[in-house]
């Protein structure tokens, strides 16, 4: 029995250390690295009707902790080097992110084989879901969706302009945007991201993300620039408008999304088609300019993109538009609100250290969060 004991201790010190235990052992706090134990029992041993949700990558369990919080626990499918080296990865990216509209890391187990990520728990889902599987009780509205493209650009400008770590996401999908109790969205998945100096353009990888969102450029070259997420967000922005995947169903003859997007807009047939509940909800100039900005985004050079601030600037202006034509009388003090963004937006990020980074995640997400008040009072 004692033996056996030694054995089970010994095995969890070599998963611990083949995990990136030393490492991350400075990166976190004691509090944030759980065991094998309190995760089992949060999960009731990973039981199958705990799923929140599978993928090619792993799965993701509903837990509660010990103190009653509810949490999300991640478990890797695979357990290779590279895998355990993204694994790694996401923890070190997520360990320096503050931001409202970023999912939060609370920690991990490292003592086990497959190594797992505990995260705060979600509850309404993915974007995917909500925009590919509607709830005709409740649907998501123009407003709303306007209200999570502006969250999601919130976050990835944040992450670019981070003076003291910019951050490439390098895998922005509508499935890896989460949305919370208010429907407000975070940003999630973090293992193909990679942080870089403040002067560096770029960095040349093996390819790596998912098609109907890979920027072409980046494709043709390995080089990933900040330019490459602006093309990924464009895409999010053409299923907002149109409901449609971005790689369509093999009965359509166009089954990339962007082409049949980019051809409608070349032959001004946008309008026939875009989802029926925003075609219902928004304006003609509305509807054209978010369609003109993705349009933008997907441009196939690079440079010719606009900056994510741009892209938040752009959006702020068509929710301006929306709140003027269906709440007049609040008008002003969301100019107001949007004049604090938008101000920080073409003046450029102050520069910051690690520890005044909340500075810049309440330019964004406080003067959003209160224009979202004004759009849907409670």
């Amino acid at each position: 029995m004692v033996i056996k004991k030694r054995k089970a201790i010994q095995q969890k010190a070599k998963y611990f250390e083949q995990n990136g235990g030393l490492l991350l052992r400075q990166r976190l706090s004691s509090d944030q690295i759980f065991t094998v134990a309190e995760l089992e029992e949060a999960s009731n041993h990973f039981s199958s009707d705990r799923i929140l949700g599978q993928g090619g990558q792993g799965t993701v369990y509903k837990g509660m902790l010990s103190g009653g919080r509810i949490v999300a626990i991640k478990r890797s499918k695979e357990v290779g080097a590279s895998r355990r080296g993204e694994f790694i990865n996401e923890v070190v990216i997520l360990s320096q992110i503050n931001h409202r509209n970023i999912v939060k890391l609370l920690g991990c187990c490292l003592e086990t084989e497959v190594p797992l990520l505990v995260y705060e728990f979600i509850p309404n889902g993915t974007l995917f879901h909500h925009i590919h599987n509607p709830n005709e009780e409740f649907p998501i509205t123009w407003k709303m969706r306007l209200q999570i493209a502006t969250d999601s650009a919130s976050a990835l400008a944040y992450l670019h302009t981070s003076s003291s770590i910019p951050i490439f996401h390098r895998d922005i999908k509508s499935s890896n945007i989460l949305l919370d109790d208010k429907y407000r969205e975070k940003l999630s998945d973090f293992g193909f991201s990679r942080s870089v100096e403040v002067d560096q353009t770029h960095v040349t990888t093996r390819v790596f993300g998912t098609w109907g969102y890979l920027d072409p450029e980046y494709f043709q070259s390995s080089q990933f620039t900040e330019k490459s997420d602006v093309y990924s967000f464009g895409v999010v922005l053409v299923e907002l408008i149109t409901g449609q995947k971005a790689i369509r169903s093999t009965a359509h003859q166009d089954k990339s999304l962007i082409s049949w997007f980019l051809t409608h807009m070349e032959d001004s047939c946008l309008f026939d088609i875009v989802d029926s509940q925003v075609l219902r909800e928004a304006s003609e100039e509305e509807l054209l300019m978010v369609a003109n900005l993705a349009k933008q985004c997907l441009h196939l050079d690079g440079k010719q993109r606009p900056t994510m601030q741009q892209v938040l600037a752009r959006i702020e202006d068509v929710r301006l538009l929306v709140l003027s034509r269906t709440n007049p009388q609040d008008e002003a003090q969301a100019k107001q609100a949007l004049a604090i963004t938008a101000q920080s937006i073409h003046q450029g990020m102050p520069s910051f250290t690690t520890s005044t980074s909340s500075h810049l995640e309440t330019t964004h997400s406080v003067d959003s969060a209160e224009v979202s008040l004004l759009f849907d009072p409670a």
